[in-house]
Formats: C-alpha cells, sequence, structure tokens
C-alpha cells in the first residue's frame, strides 16, 4: 500500500519545519519545538485530512480545527500559508510583531480560519468540547432524521494539545463530559513529547494519560514516532488511528502521537531550550544541513512545494461542490429549517417583547426566579436557546421546562429524560469546563447558549469567561446568590468582589437587575446583542417588583423597565425643578434607594433615583443621555451595592458617598446582615446628607 505521504509531501513538512525557525530567529522569540515536531501533523491534517475551504473562513460544512498548544501558533500559520488560507510569507516574518496577522498565540476574528482564541492552556481543548456540543445539537435542531454521516451539519472537530493542555484541570473536567457525552465528532491528538519549558515533564507529570481517558470513556490510540536514535515519523500510522478513530461513532477519540520536540535539531532537540526560544544561528544553520538546505538561506520555499500545496484551493472545491449539492437538497427538503438557520445566520429575532411575562399583581419576587420564567418564556420563541448550570438547576432556575436533557438516552435519570439533541445541559459540578464549553458552542454558532451557577463560582469560570470577553463571543452567565443577601451559607458563599472584579475584565457587561421587570428586559437585551459575553446577577431572596408606568420617570411615576437596554436611567425623579442629589442603585439595592429617597424628600430633598443595570451598556450611550441621567452640575451622588466599591468612584465622584460592603460577610440571615452591615436605607439617608454637606462646603 502506497504511504499517504509521497516526497513531495515530505519536502513540504521539512520546509514548513525551517518556516518555523525562521519565523521564530526573525523576531527573536517564540515556540519553535513544537512546531518542527509537530509539521507532518499539521500537514496531514490540513493538506489530506479535513475539509476546508480556503476561500470561505466560515464555510457552515468546514471541519473545526483547535490549536489547543496556541504557544505553538506556528504549527498553524505554516500551514495557514503553505494551503493559501489567508496568509502569506511575509505574514509569516512579522510573527509576534506589531499589526502582523500573525500573533503569538492564534486569535479569534484576527487571522481568518482561526476558529478559538488559545493561550492559556487547557482552555483550546476544553472549549473544544463545546465544539462538538454544538454540532450534535445544531444536527438535531436542523437535521434531525439524516443519515449518520450523510447531513449537511455532519463534521469533526480536530484539537492539536500538548502536555501543558492535559495537566490544567480544565481539561479533564471537559474531557470527563465529553466521554459522558459519547463526542463521537471530537477527535484530539495529543502531542506527547513530554518536554515543558522547565525540562523534561516527568519532574511533575507521570500518570498513565491513556487510562485516564481509558477510564472517562474514550477511544484511545498510540503512535509512536521512537526515540532521538531511532526516530521515523510514521504518518501512516497516524492516519490509520484517524480512520479508526473517525468510524467510531460513540467515542471522542485520544490519539497520543509520542514526538522528539525540536527534532531534527542537532544539539537542542528533546530538551526545554527549544521549547520557548529561539534556535539561535549555529543550530538553525545545523538543522538546516541536516535537512539538505542552505543555512545561508532564509524563507525559502520551492516552487514545486508551495505549487503542490496551494492546490489544496482545488482539492478542497470538489468536496465543497458535493455538500454544497447536499445542503441545497436538505434546504429544499426542510423550508421550515432553512428559515430557522437563515434568521439565525442573519442574526435576527422574533418579536421577543410580546411573550416577556408581565409578573402582573406580584408584589415579591427574586430576580432568579424572574429569570426562570423569562427564560421558558423566551425559549418557547427561541428554538436555538439552550443551556442549564453546574448542578444547581433548582438553585439558578435554569431549566427550560418540558425539555429533554442534553445527553445519551442511557444516561436518563429518575429527575431527567435525556435525548442526544436535547435543550437542557448538566455540566455538573464543573464550572471551569462549563465556562469554556459555553465558549465552544458559542464559537461554533449560530445557537445561543447560557450556563448557571453561583455568582460566587465564577471565579472559577474567570479563565473562560476572560476568553470570552476577549473574542467578543456572546455567551450568557446566569450567576444567582449575588450578595449576602443569600443569607446562612455564610462568607465563603457571599460574593464581594465578583461584581467589581468582573467589571473588570473588559468587553464583559455585568447585568444586575432590580426587579422582575428590568430581569425580563436585561434577558430581551442580551438575547439582541451579538457581540460580548454577558453575566446577569440575580438575587436569592425576594425583591419589590416595582409598580411602573409607560414611560419616563416623573415625581410620583416609576420610568418603564424598558430602559434597562440603556444601562442606567431615571427610575423616579426629585419633586423640585433640578435634583439636589442623585442614589444610584443596582439589584436588590434599588429597593433601598427608593426608600432612601421617601426619607430624604421628607427633609425638602429633591432626589433623584437612578437604576444602574448595567454600566457597560450605560457607557455606550452618547453623551448627552449619560448627561441627561447624571447631570455633571448635580456633585450630591451616592451609590449603593452589596459590594466592593470600586465600580462606583468614577460615577460618584469626589463629593460623592459609595454605601458598600467593604469585607467579607458572616453567617446569617439576610436581613441582619444587611442590617448588621449598614446596607440600609438610612445609611443611604446618611451618605446623602454628607455628600451635600461635602458639595455646600465647595
Amino acid at each position: 500500500m502506497a504511504s499517504v505521504f509521497d516526497d513531495l509531501d515530505r519536502k513540504a513538512v521539512d520546509v514548513a519545519r525551517v518556516l518555523a525557525i525562521d519565523a521564530v530567529e526573525k523576531v527573536g522569540n517564540g515556540h519553535p519545538g513544537t512546531a518542527m515536531s509537530l509539521a507532518p501533523l499539521a500537514y496531514l491534517l490540513y493538506q489530506k485530512v479535513m475539509h476546508v475551504d480556503p476561500m470561505d473562513p466560515q464555510w457552515l460544512g468546514r471541519d473545526r480545527f483547535i490549536l489547543s498548544a496556541g504557544h505553538s501558533s506556528l504549527t498553524q500559520y505554516v500551514q495557514l500559508y503553505l494551503g493559501g488560507l489567508g496568509l502569506e510569507l511575509e505574514d509569516l516574518k512579522a510573527l509576534r510583531t506589531w499589526g502582523s496577522q500573525t500573533p503569538g498565540h492564534p486569535e479569534y476574528g484576527h487571522t481568518d480560519h482561526i476558529e478559538i482564541t488559545t493561550g492559556p492552556l487547557g482552555q483550546g481543548i476544553a472549549s473544544a468540547t463545546g465544539f462538538a456540543y454544538a454540532q450534535r445539537f445544531e444536527r438535531g435542531l436542523f437535521d434531525p432524521t439524516a443519515a449518520p454521516g450523510s447531513s449537511p451539519f455532519d463534521h469533526f472537530i480536530y484539537v492539536v494539545a500538548g502536555d501543558g493542555d492535559l495537566q490544567e484541570g480544565v481539561s479533564a473536567e471537559a474531557a470527563s463530559l465529553a466521554g459522558h457525552q459519547e463526542l463521537g465528532n471530537l477527535i484530539v491528538f495529543y502531542d506527547a513529547n513530554q518536554i515543558s519549558i522547565e525540562g523534561e515533564t516527568d519532574i511533575a507529570f507521570s500518570e498513565d494519560v491513556s487510562a485516564r481517558y481509558e477510564s472517562y470513556g474514550w477511544d484511545v490510540h498510540t503512535v509512536d514516532f521512537g526515540s532521538q536514535d531511532n526516530y521515523s515519523e510514521d504518518v501512516d500510522a497516524v492516519m490509520a488511528a484517524i480512520s479508526a478513530a473517525k468510524k467510531e461513532t460513540g467515542k471522542p477519540s485520544l490519539i497520543t502521537i509520542k514526538t522528539v520536540i525540536g527534532w531534527p535539531a542537532p544539539t537542542k532537540q528533546n530538551t526545554g531550550k527549544i521549547h520557548g526560544s529561539a534556535l539561535g544561528g549555529d543550530e538553525v544553520a545545523g538543522v538546516k544541513k541536516v535537512l539538505g538546505m542552505n543555512p545561508e538561506e532564509s524563507f525559502v520555499v520551492p516552487t514545486d512545494v508551495i505549487e503542490h500545496t496551494r492546490g489544496l484551493r482545488d482539492r478542497s472545491s470538489e468536496h465543497r461542490a458535493e455538500w454544497n449539492q447536499r445542503f441545497e437538497a436538505w434546504q429544499g427538503a426542510n423550508p421550515e429549517a432553512a428559515a430557522l438557520l437563515a434568521r439565525l445566520q442573519a442574526q435576527e429575532l422574533p418579536d421577543l417583547e410580546s411573550v416577556l411575562p408581565s409578573f402582573e399583581g406580584v408584589s415579591s419576587l427574586s430576580t432568579r426566579q424572574a429569570s426562570g420564567d423569562v427564560i421558558n418564556a423566551l425559549a418557547s420563541v427561541l428554538p436555538e436557546m439552550w443551556g442549564g448550570s453546574a448542578d444547581l438547576a433548582e438553585s439558578n432556575l435554569t431549566t427550560i421546562k418540558g425539555a429533554l436533557s442534553f445527553a445519551p438516552k442511557h444516561h436518563s435519570t429518575s429527575d431527567w429524560k435525556a435525548s442526544p439533541e436535547g435543550r437542557v445541559l448538566h455540566f455538573g459540578i464543573r464550572e471551569h469546563a462549563m465556562g469554556a464549553i459555553l465558549n465552544g458552542i458559542a464559537l461554533h454558532g449560530p445557537t445561543r447558549p447560557f450556563a448557571g451557577t453561583f455568582l460566587i463560582f465564577s471565579d472559577y469560570m474567570r479563565p473562560a469567561v476572560r476568553l470570552a470577553a476577549l473574542m467578543g463571543v456572546p455567551t450568557i452567565y446566569v450567576w444567582t446568590h449575588d450578595s449576602i443577601g443569600l443569607g446562612e451559607d455564610g462568607p465563603t458563599h457571599q460574593p464581594v468582589e465578583q461584581l467589581a472584579t468582573l467589571r473588570a475584565i473588559p468587553g464583559l457587561d455585568i447585568v444586575r437587575p432590580a426587579d422582575a421587570h428590568e430581569t425580563a428586559w436585561a434577558w430581551k437585551t442580551m438575547m439582541e446583542r451579538h457581540s460580548n459575553p454577558a453575566g446577569i446577577a440575580l438575587t436569592r431572596q425576594g425583591v419589590p417588583v416595582l409598580e411602573r408606568g409607560e414611560g419616563e420617570a416623573s415625581r410620583e411615576t416609576l420610568a418603564h423597565a424598558r430602559h434597562t437596554a440603556q444601562g442606567a436611567y431615571v427610575l423616579q425623579e426629585g419633586s423640585g425643578d433640578a435634583p439636589e442629589v442623585i442614589v444610584m442603585a443596582t439589584g436588590s439595592e434599588v429597593a433601598l434607594a427608593l426608600e432612601a429617597r421617601t426619607g430624604l424628600e421628607a427633609a425638602g430633598i429633591s432626589t433623584r433615583v437612578v437604576s444602574v443595570p448595567c454600566l457597560e451598556w450605560f457607557e455606550e450611550q452618547s453623551e448627552a443621555y449619560r448627561e441627561s441621567v447624571l447631570p455633571a452640575a448635580i456633585q450630591a451622588r451616592v451609590s449603593v451595592e452589596a459590594g466592593l466599591s470600586l465600580s462606583w468612584q468614577r460615577y460618584v465622584g469626589d463629593a460623592g458617598e459609595c454605601v458598600s460592603l467593604e469585607h467579607f460577610g458572616a453567617s446569617a440571615d439576610g436581613n441582619t446582615l444587611y442590617r448588621e452591615f449598614g446596607i440600609t436605607s438610612q445609611a443611604v439617608i446618611d451618605a446623602a446628607h454628607s455628600s451635600l454637606a461635602r458639595t455646600r462646603k465647595a
């Protein structure tokens, strides 16, 4: 049987190695070693295995490639160049420099054909599980009856991961879920070179990885390229493992490839020195001599090599044409599903306002309960909406009622009926993986995922949340038990710094609605936005459902909750022609602000109350609007939020006061904690008087 690689393929692989070396040498920093030893695998995937369209990075039918070992960005960049997928030789020469298309780690939205931003190890492989979730869910949504392998929505997710990825805990959580979900469309290549920055990984990593993944329920293969003294890059064995993995439809697959990092560098291969730094002139020359290349030349790509690799465009066009026929046949046979897909791709929504719960006649309700009602109302008209929680469904109230759970049928329990295409997600107690999987679902597109836990446990999710913000993907986090108001569970569960630290992440929208009405409009707004992740912080305890008018605020009437979309708005005006003091609040503390207004007005102080459900949305508004809500001339200001005051200093100004919580909580009922820690309407009144006194002295 002929080898999968001919002589020209092997020549192209050697060119790929040298291009990686040259790129790192030119900029003076980077990670050449893995790109050298993984060149055969990367070339095999892009040129022989994956279905891609070099001319269309967003092609719906493409296989997804995720370089979880993102530091080895040249593993992917060189193949994007060779295959004509948007990069040219000058881009490789510009590695890691200002304005280049080849940053230090692959970045989604920056370089074509990059599916996800990777860098923090473990996040790529964990998010790949989300990609695999999404592929299965979308197939069930659009083409549920097609025979396996026949649908235009069938494709594979290929991942390249290293020792560092498998050491990070998030990958273990995700791998457990991937095995449980029987994700046969997920194929991971583990580059087991056993070298990291500190050298040989045996100093800290000695487990049997294959046995671990077998215990997770994975299909496991191993290809050993041999030792330094007897090294042979057996791509035929790799291809055989890929073929076997693709046939295994009931398990995700791990293909371990035992490589020598930096092969064939004469003295630095198989050392930490080649992992994360340039080789140096002598070592570069040595590599080129071993490969039969001129050590005096850099960035040389023979004509026969680039003509051969750029032939990928013609080879890919044949599969794309065949896929187009299947897609057009699917469109004709499934007009309703095709219309749904077109709506989702256009990021259009049906009328959401008409389905929002009214909460008419309800005097008090926790915002988590209101959120649960809204989720179910929206889900009734948005089949693309799916989600769940990290084993907290009864607390987060994230369950779409009557919907099946997303899991193989045999995982059904007495509480949950499972289906491979279900809408209710169960992550178990795995917040780390939940955040990453949500990113993968959102990046795969075009559905809208959400998931919940307690706000305090957003800390477990933070790396994935930060990446979501960096990429601008519209994941939605349902974070309940948002303050000391949760009560008796005590300080370990009471978020104090979380709102402030989450607001510190650029591009992340933090939404803390005041009541059930704001909760409804907050959800509507989050669903209407298609850039930036959002976290909605919700109360455990009941809060007043405010009686509102139909329009703007007045002295007697509260503003309609539709103003939630503006981030901050005047909830109630003062009794005078102009306010003397402005009280700003979020969430459960808005009710305290309204109580304080009553007391201040009784003392003859015209008081404006501003509800601030989302500072990030407020900052997007025009300067004129922001001035209309918070006039610069009104310097007497008070903020009230049961958390750190860090978010509020710029809004209250030098003369303002913050009613906040600058320490950890305690174990007691919520009312007691608010009283004992001074988060009360009287504290707001006192702060207003202090601020007024300060402005009058000025």
